[in-house]
Parts: C-alpha cells; sequence; structure tokens
C-alpha cells in the first residue's frame, strides 16, 4: 500500500484571507533635538578639562596647557537681568535672550502666557500664518480632542449595538420563535451590555471619523430625496406675484465699486504695508526660590527694583523676598521668624537643586515641588515633594505658647495624606515627605550661607500599598 506524501502548505494557505494594507500615515514633523538644546545642565559657563590617564603621560602636558588657557583667557560669564514685581510677589525676565538661555539651561522659570516652555510667540506665528509646524501645547490640545471624539464614537456605536440587540430580542418574542419560557429576561442587565460590548468592534480613530461621515452624507442623501423633484408646482396659500414688464436699468459709476468690499478688506488693504511687526508679549516668570538661587548660589542673574532702576543686592533680596512670602506681604519693619515660608521652601528647593535635580511647582498635583531627571522635555516627573516643618528643636517645646504654635505649623490631618498620595499614585508619582528641621530664632546672623547652613532636610517616601499588586 503505496503512502502519499503529504502537499506542502503554501504560505497563502497558513495565512488565512489577504488583508488590505492600511494607508501609510502622513510623515510626522521632526522633533526638535532637545538632548542638543538642553546639553548645559545650568546657565554657567564651563571650561573643560581633559582627564588624566595614568599610564599615558602625555594627558598630563594636555591638562596644564588647558588651564594655561583658562588663566590666560578664562570663560565669560554671562549675567542677566530680571526685575522685582511686588504686585505678583515674583521676579520678571523680559529679555529674549535671557529668557531661552535660562530655560534651555535648567528650566527655570514659566511663560506668562504659556503652560510651561515660554511659546507664546510661536504659537501666535502659527495662528496668522506665519510659521509652520506645531507647538508642543497645539500637540497635546489636538491628541486630547482626538481622545474625547474616539471615547464618543465608541459609546455612540455601543449604544446603537445594545438598541440593535434589544430590538432583534423584541422581533423573535412577537413572531413566536421563543418560547414562552425563554422570552422572560433570565440574564442581568449587566449582561446585555457585555454581549453588547463584546459584539462591538473596537473602533480606531480613523474608523470613528469615517463612520461619522458615512452618517453624515445619509443625512444629507435623506435632506435631498425630501426635496420634490417638480418644481413647477403652485404654492398652496394661493398668492401670486406680478412683475412689471419693463424693467428700469440703473447705471453705477465705475467709481463706486469700492463701496461693494467690506469695510475690513479696505482696512486690511490700506494697513497691509503699515502693520508692524509682531512683537513678543510674553515673559518668563521666576518664582521668589529660583530667582534667589540663579542669584545667591549661581550668580548669573540681577535684579533690579523697577521703581528705582537700580540693582537689589543680595544682603537686601533675601529679607525682600521672606517679607513678600506672606500674604498680604508683610512691611519691612517686621520681625523675621526663621521658620517664614520663604526659607522653608528655599532650603528644599537648593538641597535638591544641588544634588542635581530640576525642580518645578508641584501645585498642578497638590504639592510643593516636582523632581524631574533631566527635565520636562525628556520624561514626566518622578517624585512629587510635600514641605513640612518640624519643631525637634529643644527651643520649641519649653513653654506651652510654643509646643501649641509648633503643633499647629506642622498638623497634618490622615485624610490630607491619603488624597495627596492616591493623586501621585494616579499619575505614576511617588510622594516624598520632606521634613524641614526649623532652627531657634537665636544665633540668626546676616550672613546668608550661615542661616542656611541651620537648617536640616529629612526626606520619607510615601507608597501606596496595594493587597492586589503587592503580594510578595
Amino acid at each position: 500500500m503505496s503512502k502519499t506524501a503529504p502537499e506542502p502548505s503554501t504560505p497563502s494557505s497558513q495565512a488565512g484571507p489577504v488583508q488590505e494594507k492600511s494607508p501609510t500615515r502622513a510623515p510626522r514633523p521632526p522633533r526638535p533635538n532637545y538632548k542638543h538644546i538642553h546639553r548645559f545642565p545650568l546657565p554657567l559657563s564651563v571650561h573643560p578639562v581633559p582627564p588624566v590617564i595614568p599610564h599615558n603621560p602625555l594627558s598630563i602636558i594636555s591638562v596644564v596647557l588647558s588651564y594655561l588657557t583658562f588663566l590666560v583667557s578664562p570663560p565669560r560669564q554671562e549675567v542677566y537681568s530680571a526685575y522685582f514685581d511686588s504686585a505678583t510677589s515674583s521676579v520678571h525676565v523680559t529679555d529674549e535672550k535671557a529668557i531661552r538661555a535660562l530655560w534651555e539651561r535648567g528650566f527655570f522659570g514659566k511663560g506668562s502666557l504659556s503652560r510651561s516652555q515660554p511659546s507664546w510667540l510661536e504659537r501666535e506665528k502659527k495662528r496668522r500664518g506665519l510659521l509652520g509646524g506645531n507647538t508642543s501645547e497645539e500637540v497635546t490640545r489636538k491628541r486630547r480632542s482626538e481622545r474625547r471624539e474616539l471615547k464618543l464614537e465608541r459609546a455612540r456605536m455601543e449604544k446603537l449595538a445594545i438598541e440593535e440587540r434589544l430590538k432583534t430580542e423584541a422581533a423573535a418574542r412577537e413572531s413566536g420563535a421563543v418560547s414562552d419560557d425563554q422570552s422572560a429576561p433570565t440574564t442581568p442587565a449587566n449582561g446585555t451590555a457585555n454581549g453588547a460590548a463584546t459584539t462591538t468592534e473596537k473602533f480606531s480613530l480613523k474608523k470613528a471619523k469615517e463612520a461619522r461621515l458615512q452618517e453624515s452624507r445619509n443625512l444629507a442623501q435623506t435632506d435631498n430625496s425630501a426635496v420634490p423633484a417638480d418644481s413647477s408646482l403652485k404654492p398652496t396659500n394661493g398668492k401670486t406675484v406680478r412683475f412689471s414688464p419693463v424693467v428700469q436699468e440703473t447705471k453705477f459709476p465705475s467709481d463706486s465699486t469700492v463701496a461693494l468690499q467690506s469695510p475690513e478688506a479696505i482696512v486690511a488693504g490700506d494697513d497691509a504695508d503699515d502693520e508692524p511687526a509682531l512683537q513678543n508679549e510674553e515673559h518668563l516668570q521666576l518664582s521668589n526660590e529660583e530667582a534667589f538661587f540663579l542669584v545667591y548660589a549661581l550668580g548669573v542673574l540681577r535684579v533690579y527694583d523697577p521703581e528705582q532702576n537700580t540693582v537689589i543686592p543680595t544682603s537686601s533680596l533675601f529679607p525682600l523676598l521672606r517679607h513678600h512670602s506672606f500674604y498680604p506681604p508683610r512691611a519691612t519693619s517686621s520681625e523675621l521668624q526663621p521658620d517664614d515660608p520663604f526659607m522653608i521652601s528655599y532650603a528644599v528647593y537648593h538641597h535638591f537643586r544641588s544634588l542635581g535635580w530640576v525642580v518645578r511647582s508641584g501645585v498642578k498635583f497638590g504639592t510643593d515641588y516636582l523632581l524631574y531627571n533631566r527635565g520636562p522635555v525628556f520624561s514626566h516627573a518622578e517624585f512629587a515633594i510635600a514641605v513640612i516643618p518640624s519643631y525637634e528643636h529643644p527651643y520649641w517645646k519649653d513653654t506651652e505658647e510654643r509646643r501649641e504654635y509648633a503643633a499647629s505649623k506642622q498638623a497634618r490631618s490622615w485624610w490630607w495624606l491619603h488624597c495627596v498620595n492616591r493623586v501621585q499614585a494616579q499619575v505614576l508619582k511617588s510622594l516624598v515627605l520632606c521634613y524641614v528641621e526649623v532652627p531657634p530664632p537665636a544665633g540668626f546672623s546676616d550672613d546668608i550661607g550661615a542661616a542656611l547652613g541651620r537648617y536640616r532636610i529629612r526626606e520619607f517616601l510615601i507608597r501606596r500599598w496595594v493587597p492586589n499588586r503587592s503580594r510578595d
């Protein structure tokens, strides 16, 4: 008995029906080279030194030459200018060069007319048709609108599927195809929804747009079919209109054709040549902590008094920012305390900036600060910082009045902690409680470094424990 060899299966028989290729999408515009734009972590001019290789004596010569070059022609340090606005208790930077440098080198400040990066001028040029491409705000807005449209279309199709299923079941019951025992609904209401959901196809954004376009076409065809084809039908009201057999002709002079144009077109035509260039109306707004860090720690910023047009020295800027950390700002003659809001917040800001983190405001997520590894354009923030003053020094426990004062300052409720922790868990961030040890008022001097050195910072990482995800 001879055995026939099995026929080799072709790739087409295994692959099943051939699917049509989806149309290719339009290429996206190239993203900016953020690695090159933000290659400097701080707005400082540094002199690179070549590495020393122990087994290569020539490397020592290159290091010596590098030091000699630095001594002969040291790098010029750029110092930027800003002014203090007492109305908003913040520091404003208006020079475009300074705005670009402070944002690209360390992500300092926030655009007054933007979400974070100062991009109002680019958005305005794009709106007027003077610039192509999309800004980051426009990309985010478009993505959110497309996501909202997709959800609405999916919900609409699921509703239609449920209605169609109910109509089919009702028709089957009326025709007698279903017995009396099976006519009563034995499945819960959610079972119908689940069945409809399984039959509903997962719609992509393209399919949602095609479905909406097809629906609009059907409505247009329905409206066209409702119009009677015979246009010679007489009106039903019985009224007739008589026209005069002689139509008088009125001639207008050629100069009056200008009156046919709209006033907007006339104004636009007259002012087309005299239209001024688009001015940048946005400024960079620095928080008090960011401004003082640039002035005191880095020395790359000068803050001016807008009324006197003079530079505010660091020794005067420090108490000025401390007085404006309260609302309303306190008088300059009032006595400062070691636990004023600016001292507590700046100690934390200086601490994390010195560790290499990019520190941004965390008010959007209910915290004081957000910590980025490299910056907001590279990745989302990894940690959210909640600053809490701590009064562990014996000075704050000497009298009953001081104990009550310390308890009122550092009091936090459990529901506050759970709310903040839940918010951070939803946005995939880790909550860090940062306790700042407040020193006693005695011993404060005019030396800013000595005053900041008296503060101690303790960090506690809080994570939300979920039983289903934390079984090990």
